[in-house]
């Protein structure tokens, strides 16, 4: 089976969140299972300086006013498919924001152009392959199921996966001539979206299949609560619709093999994750404790409930924990943790920005991970917890929900524990789950009985992996 993955983001390449890991580590999960995945995605400069020989398969003379190019590329075991248009992706910036932190006021020509390119490459374009699927992810490839409907692919089937149905590219009626589509697209089964230009939307309505990154989140999102404003949308396309777990890459994320932390270890050896505490400590400036070492690696936004944690640090510093942050997001809650930092030396540090080897050590060495999200399609830092021995206490919500057992008494009793949840997101939901996890650490049995079975969690791509697999099949039979 032949298929066309496209995303904005793929790591190791380039990443800005759980998207990349997702694009990155599908294709490698589907090749046992007879499933080759070439992905396409855009050239930045960023990319485009990772890789080595690449050679051009197809091409545009005019890609939304400018000549671009398709190169076919290898990297780190994925098969690539490169969008070479330097007017559309040779950016000082990030993928999608400027040096300043704006977005690129183009961004609906940008990845328009993605993907009419994937368009294109179905119908195609590329001398010798024509994928037999193409699977889209997130906002920023969602018009490519609607592109194909318009005379390129309208027999393929398409695949569009939701990471997070709050990022709607979404924009004003002005852009629709820009987007190359027939009039009949800007309509309820297309692209319109309250009189606006939505590339959710696109996808929603064009796609054959609709996928998002657990079942707990496909139901929420039928709902005006978690909708974002397409719950309506979802619902009369609820038959289409379906939640696929997320898993990780389990030899990269591998606390016995892993090169990032200071000491390996595996379920037998926790105690020599006291290694790995005391370099986290001494990263973050921590003194010697006998309490649980917290770990927040998170974008400090209100949908992740930071609001609420910066307000209860102070239960969880008095209670006996320390807390080591490392994110970046709104100013003001970036300016909260500062605060609770100078408020507590020793007790509460904090790295602003984003830093991959930094956040195996702390999966490695701190005691719990907090995630508190309001809601969450997935989460992947929960289940890097589970594979890490760091257990994860998280909000009960969407993903989260679905990956993590909670220690209440029976699930204790019967020793399938792996974490603890607890809802709302409010202070005094934080609060109380924050007494529990104090409870149990004084209780050294139970908490690393909570640790072994979080690591004996199985958090790969497999059963995932076998799921798209299925759903792949599903859709070709059909068709």
């Amino acid at each position: 089976m032949q298929v066309l993955s496209v995303a904005s983001e793929v790591f190791p390449l380039i990443k800005t969140g759980g998207l990349a890991d997702v694009a990155g580590a599908l294709p490698g999960a589907l090749a046992p299972l007879g499933i080759r995945m070439r992905t396409l995605m855009p050239g930045y400069p960023a990319v485009m300086a990772k890789l080595g020989e690449t050679r051009r398969v197809g091409g545009f003379d005019s890609l939304f006013g400018h000549p671009a190019s398709v190169l076919e590329a290898s990297h780190a075991g994925l098969d690539l498919l490169i969008l070479d248009a330097p007017a559309l992706f040779d950016r000082a910036g990030g993928p999608y924001l400027d040096r300043d932190g704006l977005d690129y006021p183009d961004n609906f020509r940008r990845f328009a152009g993605l993907s009419l390119a994937a368009a294109e490459i179905a119908a195609g374009l590329i001398d010798g392959w024509v994928p037999d699927l193409v699977h889209v992810h997130d906002w920023q490839a969602a018009l490519t199921p609607l592109y194909m409907r318009y005379d390129r692919a309208p027999q393929t089937p398409s695949v569009f996966t939701i990471h997070n149905i709050a990022f709607q590219g979404r924009y004003g009626a002005q852009v629709f001539p820009e987007l190359a589509l027939p009039p009949q697209a800007f309509a309820i089964d297309g692209v319109e979206f309250y009189g606006d230009v939505s590339f959710m939307k696109a996808g929603l309505a064009a796609s054959t299949a609709i996928t998002t990154v657990s079942p707990s989140y496909a139901q929420e999102i039928l709902t005006p609560e978690f909708g974002m404003g397409f719950e309506g949308v979802l619902s009369a396309r609820v038959d289409a619709l379906s939640g696929i777990v997320n898993g990780i890459d389990t030899d990269i994320w591998n606390p016995a093999t892993d090169a990032q932390i200071v000491r390996p270890y595996d379920p037998t050896g926790l105690a020599e994750r006291a290694r790995n505490k005391a370099a986290l400590r001494t990263r973050f400036g921590l003194v010697e404790s006998d309490g649980p070492l917290f770990c927040v690696i998170s974008r400090l936004t209100l949908q992740k409930g930071m609001d609420v944690l910066a307000e209860e640090i102070a239960t969880l510093v008095s209670g006996g924990g320390q807390l080591a942050v490392l994110g970046s997001g709104d100013p003001a809650l970036e300016a909260a943790f500062r605060t609770a930092a100078a408020a507590s030396p020793g007790q509460v540090g904090l790295v602003l920005g984003y830093d991959e080897p930094l956040s195996h050590l702390m999966q490695a060495g701190a005691d719990a991970i907090l995630i508190p999200s309001r809601f969450e399609p997935c989460g992947l830092t929960q289940l890097y917890g589970l594979r890490y021995g760091c257990v994860p206490v998280v909000a009960r919500t969407g993903g989260l929900a679905d990956t993590v057992i909670d220690a209440n008494e029976a699930a204790l009793a019967a020793g399938v524990a792996t974490g603890l949840q607890f809802s709302p997101v409010s202070r005094d939901g934080l609060r109380l789950a924050l007494r529990r996890v104090f409870s149990l650490w004084r209780q050294p049995p139970l908490w690393e009985s909570l640790q072994r079975q979080g690591m004996a969690s199985d958090v790969s791509w497999d059963r995932s992996a076998r799921a798209y697999a299925a759903l792949y099949s599903r859709l070709l039979t059909k068709g």
